[in-house]
C-alpha cells in the first residue's frame, strides 16, 4: 500500500496470496493505528514521503530481526557499564536485552522506562523531557539538560536513515536534537539499524558516519553501504 498509494482488496488479494477476508482485518487494523484511510472495496496510504510510520506498526515489522540485533548490542556492553538508550523500535529491544544485566541505563523513551521498570539488578535513571505522541520518545530542553549533565560509556541511538553520504538522519526535529545530545553524553556510539534505514534519508541530520563507534545491523543491509562504514573506521556487524 505504501508503494502503490491506493489498492482495492481483490488487488491486494492477487498481490498477497491471501484472503479477501484476512485482507479486510488487515485493512481495519492499520486503519486503526492510523496507517491508511479505508474505503468500499479498498484503501489508501496516509504515509507521506518523509513522514516516520507509526510505533504501533513499526513495532511489528521486523521483530526478529531486531532481536537478533539487540542481542549483538547487549553482548557489546559489559556488566558496570552506564548506557543512555535511544527511543524506537529496535532500541525496545536493546531494553528487554538488558532488563538482567548489572547496568546503569538511562533509557530516552517511556517505553523503555516501562521495560526496565523493576529490573532487580539494573539502576534506572530516568530523564525529564515531555512524550512525544505514540512515539513516546522524550524530548525537549530537559532531555538534554538531563543528558548535558551525565557521561556514558555507551550511547545506544536508533535512526531513521543511515548512509556515508548523509550520516544518521531523523525525522523529527526535537528527536534529532536528543540523539545528538546522547551521542555527545557518551565516550562510544552504537548505532542499531535494520537493513531498510540504508535506504533511507529523513530530514534532520543527526551526526556524520564517521562519529559513530559501531553500527548493528542485518544481513540484508547493503554491502557497498556497509563497506563504506568500515572504510570510515565504523566497525559494521550484521546479526
Amino acid at each position: 500500500m505504501r508503494g502503490h498509494g491506493q489498492l482495492s482488496v481483490a488487488e491486494l488479494a492477487d498481490l498477497t496470496g491471501a484472503s479477501e477476508m484476512t485482507i479486510r482485518r488487515d485493512l481495519e487494523v492499520l486503519a486503526d493505528q492510523g496507517v491508511l484511510e479505508r474505503y468500499r472495496g479498498g484503501a489508501r496510504s496516509l504515509l507521506l514521503r518523509g513522514e516516520e510510520p507509526p510505533f504501533a506498526l513499526r513495532a511489528q515489522e521486523g521483530v526478529e530481526v531486531k532481536r537478533r540485533i539487540a542481542a549483538e548490542v547487549a553482548r557489546l556492553i559489559a556488566d558496570g557499564e552506564s548506557v543512555v538508550l535511544d527511543s524506537g523500535t529496535t532500541c525496545l529491544e536493546v531494553a528487554r536485552a538488558l532488563r538482567e544485566r548489572r547496568l546503569t541505563v538511562m533509557p530516552l523513551s517511556v517505553h523503555a522506562v516501562n521495560a526496565l521498570v523493576g529490573a532487580p539488578r539494573l539502576k534506572l535513571l530516568l530523564p525529564g523531557g515531555e512524550p512525544r505522541p505514540g512515539e513516546l520518545g522524550l524530548t525537549g530542553p530537559l532531555a538534554e539538560a538531563s543528558l548535558a549533565a551525565l557521561r556514558f560509556d555507551t550511547a545506544v541511538i536508533g535512526c531513521c536513515g543511515l548512509s556515508t553520504a548523509n550520516g544518521l538522519t531523523a525525522y523529527d526535529l526535537a528527536d534529532a536534537a536528543v540523539k545528538r545530545a546522547a551521542i555527545a553524553s557518551a565516550r562510544r556510539v552504537v548505532v542499531v539499524a535494520d537493513a531498510a534505514k540504508f535506504s533511507r534519508t529523513a530530514l534532520a541530520h543527526v551526526t556524520p558516519a564517521a562519529a559513530l563507534h559501531a553500527v548493528i545491523t542485518d544481513e540484508a543491509a547493503p554491502e557497498e553501504e556497509t563497506a563504506a562504514l568500515r572504510a570510515s573506521g565504523v566497525t559494521v556487524r550484521a546479526v
